[in-house]
């Protein structure tokens, strides 16, 4: 009787840990790679539309299901003086707004997956959960994206508008006041993961 009670639970140990280990292989890492992905953040004043583009960004994704497309992990990060307009004096202003000296980076991690939907065998419609962190304020967040596998690389595309205030930042001014930037702006990105 002892053998008997004995043999089933040793079987379930080794189909429990077969189980766990056959997820983690078959898990799939991406790295962001910061030369090949664009993010921009657009924008308007009372002068003209603005554009920053991103030098220093980074990332990670991990994907369980390449099939269904199951994420477990997806994080993002911006160095928020990498933001450059061309114009030293506007991006001045913009580090003043964010605040960079105590807020360095600006960052979004994944909660849930809302919605999937498969295009194709390897394309994805996202409708992802998150929370989005900018001059230190948290917010959770809905981000619409297209995700693709290709090869050992994920491309992810998609754009998110917002209004500054909604992080606490004041819409920088210049010269003294008289050029006003609007509240309300997009970013937009085009990210390429590698597999690790």
């Amino acid at each position: 009787m002892k053998h008997s009670i004995k043999l089933p639970v040793f079987f379930l140990t080794v189909f429990f840990s077969s189980l766990f280990s056959f997820q983690t292989v078959f898990s799939q890492n991406y790295t962001l790679n910061n030369s090949s992905s664009v993010l921009e953040v657009h924008g308007t004043s009372s002068l003209h539309d603005w554009t920053l583009e991103t030098e220093k960004q980074s990332g990670k994704v991990v994907v369980t299901n390449s099939e269904e497309l199951e994420i477990s992990s997806l994080n993002f990060s911006v160095e928020a003086e990498s933001l450059k307009s061309g114009k030293s004096a506007m991006d001045k202003n913009t580090f003043k707004a964010l605040n960079t000296d105590d807020h360095k980076t600006m960052d979004f991690n994944l909660t849930s997956l809302k919605k999937v939907t498969k295009q194709s065998d390897q394309s994805f419609k996202v409708s992802a959960l998150g929370k989005m962190t900018i001059s230190g304020v948290t917010k959770s967040i809905t981000i619409d994206m297209t995700v693709k596998l290709e090869g050992n690389k994920l491309f992810l595309n998609g754009e998110k508008s917002f209004k500054m205030t909604d992080f606490g930042i004041d819409p920088p001014k210049a010269l003294l006041g008289t050029i006003k930037t609007g509240d309300a702006i997009k970013i937009e990105f085009k990210s390429v993961f590698e597999k690790k």
